[in-house]
């Protein structure tokens, strides 16, 4: 989303800077062709509330948009309002007790540059200018992660306007439905969340990057040592590999071997990817780089501009696998042999989710992650290119168990994305706090 300073307005379609405002919500470079009828630039809480009634009144559904950052642009629809929620983006830290208030709009690196000042810490998403109101409801896999848990769960409240364009709290003990329910209900949520408040953790004391780099032609071997050594890698360790057409060092087709550490002391750290240098396959590397302290506001950032690269038009699939990857390599090959041009990239990541989670709408993760993330830019791709990520997603789906929200497809190949009694009960609450069907649910889906 381009970010601007100005005052919020009201655009209908046909104004002459409708389509300028309208794709100007989407980080994605990709016209959907779809348009609402209006878009609703909110200054605040009270111009929210307005804009529902109104929907309500007028009989309009409503797309909700904070960020942008969602491949699929979910946000845009066909017919009815959009709510550009990105001037909502204030940042109230508490430091007496650890908590937070930020409105949807905040964007990942700010709210932890406001933290990092404090020495505090909360598992933001990993690029620096994703909106926290859609990373939050989708469940959150942030920095951290499998260390401090889900962002979702460190929700602890959620102000959210409803259909009937009333406002009410939400948390553990005040209408703990709706605050069930915005814990991974993403897209699919029914009301518009205009703050959330979050427990915010200690910060780890040490935060660094192990980088290891091997050529393409390796690819089976690495990814078959990956998934043997990931269930023993520590928690504080984000584990993953990326397939790069210009890969760090080498500047050509390659698997960046990636391993952000944060731990409270170097040792530690250094300890905990040490798996890296003792790998057998080390001396196949082209480049092997020692672990190196590392803010993540530079990782967000540098993040972003190697591989989520602006005027992009992107489309991503995804998938949780918990089978040994030996079964999988003939398809990661083709994968890798077919990958468009940067910034096209795949991304494996070692998850080995907990035994346990709080009970909330979130409810399918498994041991590890595949997403591919196909980025075309220029002219238009071939229709190999355009297809890239679904179509591999598609060969791929004997071997998953679900989809994550955060790279969701569902427009274009629906899968399960939550526990079928989960999702059941999110249908059940939809239609209790929802019955007109005021908010846009999901674009398809599997039960």
């Amino acid at each position: 989303m381009k970010r601007t300073a100005s005052r919020g307005v009201v655009i209908d379609k046909g104004s002459p800077d409708f389509d300028a405002a309208l794709l100007g919500t989407s980080f994605n470079a990709q016209d959907p062709g779809r348009r609402p009828d209006r878009i609703v630039q909110v200054n605040d809480v009270e111009e929210v509330i307005a804009a529902v009634k109104r929907a309500h009144d007028e009989g309009l559904t409503i797309g909700i948009c904070s960020g942008g950052h969602s491949w699929a642009q979910n946000h845009i629809r066909d017919g009815g309002m959009l709510l550009e929620m990105s001037r909502l983006n204030g940042i109230a830290i508490n430091e007496a007790d650890d908590t937070a208030v930020i409105g949807p709009g905040c964007l990942a690196g700010e709210l932890n540059a406001a933290l990092a000042k404090r020495r505090l810490f909360f598992p933001v998403a990993h690029a620096y200018t994703v909106g926290m109101g859609g990373f939050l409801l989708q469940g959150g896999f942030g920095w951290n992660s499998r260390a401090s848990g889900l962002a979702c769960q460190s929700v602890i409240g959620i102000d959210v306007v409803l259909a009937d364009g009333t406002l009410v709290h939400a948390s553990e003990q005040e209408n703990p439905e709706l605050l069930w329910a915005a814990r991974g209900a993403g897209p699919g949520f029914f009301g518009v969340v205009v703050r959330f408040h979050l427990k915010l953790h200690r910060r780890p004391k040490f935060v660094g990057l192990k980088l290891q780099i091997f050529r393409m032609r390796h690819l089976e071997e690495v990814m078959a040592w990956a998934d043997k050594a990931g269930p023993d890698v520590s928690p504080s360790v984000e584990f993953q590999l990326v397939f790069n057409r210009r890969a760090t060092g080498i500047f050509a087709h390659g698997i960046e071997v990636l391993a952000p550490v944060l731990t409270d002391r170097w040792s530690d750290a250094r300890e905990a990817v040490a798996f890296i240098d003792r790998s057998p396959l080390r001396k196949k590397a082209s480049l092997t780089l020692p672990l190196m302290p590392m803010s993540l506001n530079m990782m967000m950032k540098t993040g972003e501009k190697m591989l989520f690269l602006p005027n992009t038009r992107w489309t991503a699939d995804s998938m949780w696998m918990n089978d040994p990857i030996d079964p999988m390599l003939p398809a990661l090959r083709k994968i890798a042999d077919s990958q468009p041009t940067a910034p096209s990239h795949a991304l494996w990541l070692n998850w080995n989710a907990p035994p346990s989670r709080p009970d909330m709408a979130f409810s399918l993760e498994a041991r590890t992650y595949l997403a591919l993330y196909g980025g075309l830019r220029g002219k238009a791709g071939a229709p190999a290119d355009e297809g890239w990520a679904t179509d591999h997603m598609r060969a791929l789906q004997a071997y998953s168990v679900g989809i994550q929200l955060a790279d969701e497809n569902l427009g274009r190949r629906p899968m399960p994305f939550m526990a079928p009694a989960n999702l059941e009960r999110l249908d059940a609450l939809r239609a209790k706090f929802d019955p007109e069907g005021r908010f846009n649910a999901y674009m398809g889906r599997v039960s």
